[in-house]
């Protein structure tokens, strides 16, 4: 049977060839989205695609697919990593926000999880129900979505009271010296550029605790925990201390360097969640495994060596 899905471009994949791009947004192999588009099967803004095509902000891909059920399904990268009457983690992928919002029209957690039938908590307000924290758009990895009102209740207030532990792993940009310690460092607005935020002294304080993994050639793999929650509070305090997330080019990574890595977000993955069950009270982990662009990064580095 044949579908037509027609598929905005996020904003994490603007500028990429539409090979790659498929590949991520449809959670297909290269080869089999080089063959949709060598069929004829991929229109961009209705002209047919090639598979070199780079894809723009406006663009809007329409992809003839032969599927065996029509319904609809989670899109690429979003694995479900833990499911039960109450909740849902799910690996969220880069380029796809956790709930709408002004500004965006592109993919979201909740709207991906509706799709394929789930039913989420009707609590919080009407766009982000469900939602008990989030993950930036270009930020992957495990993020929980209450699928029951008492899961929402208790799960906000474990958020809320710091009763969750999340960890993150960086690779970010030479060697923090010490290799282990706590970034304690305030953050608020940039006093001269808006959209970006920044260590101030009147902001609100900001706790990061790491410790290094991995030493490799010009950069380190860093564990991250999260005693605050400030808006890009990783990635603000690490460019603080100059070794900025790799390919985060927004906060002074090195645009070359993320070029040749073809590297299109910071190198920044929630690696993993870990809470007292809403209903059982039983304590539950759950780690979402690194995604192919920031494997494909890590494993460079490595043969670097």
């Amino acid at each position: 049977m044949s579908e037509l899905r027609f598929l905005p471009v996020p904003d994490a994949l603007v500028g990429e060839r539409v090979d790659l791009a498929l590949s991520r947004m449809l959670g297909l192999t290269r080869s089999a989205t080089t063959r949709l588009i060598d069929g004829g099967r991929v229109r961009v803004d209705d002209v047919t695609a090639h598979k070199s095509l780079r894809l723009t902000a406006s663009a809007m891909i329409e992809v003839d697919m032969e599927v065996d059920n029509p319904a609809p399904a989670p899109i690429v990268g979003m694995d479900i990593l833990y499911n039960d009457d109450d909740l849902v983690v799910v690996n969220k992928p880069v380029g796809v926000a956790a709930h709408s919002g002004p500004g965006w029209s592109g993919p979201t957690v909740l709207a991906e999880l509706e799709a394929a039938g789930m039913r989420i908590s009707t609590s919080g307000p009407p766009e982000r129900q469900g939602i008990v924290h989030r993950l930036d758009v270009g930020t992957s990895g495990a993020m929980a979505v209450a699928k029951s009102e008492l899961a929402y209740t208790k799960l906000k207030h474990a958020f809320k009271e710091r009763r969750v532990d999340k960890t993150y792993h960086a690779l970010v940009s030479g060697h923090p010296d010490p290799d282990k310690g706590t970034i304690d460092a305030p953050i608020a607005r940039h006093p001269s550029k808006e959209w970006r935020m920044a260590v101030v002294a009147n902001g609100r304080r900001a706790i990061t605790h790491y410790r290094t993994l991995e030493i490799l050639p010009g950069a380190a793999l860093v564990e991250v925990e999260l005693e605050t929650g400030r808006t890009h509070q990783i990635r603000v305090h690490f460019s603080a201390l100059g070794h900025p997330c790799v390919g985060d080019t927004f906060y002074g990574a090195d645009e070359r360097e993320a070029e040749e890595l073809n590297l299109k977000r910071q190198w920044l993955h929630a690696v993993e969640l870990t809470f007292a069950h809403p209903r059982t009270k039983q304590t539950m982990t759950v780690t979402a495994p690194y995604p192919d662009d920031l494997e494909r990064v890590l494993t460079r580095f490595r043969r670097w060596q």
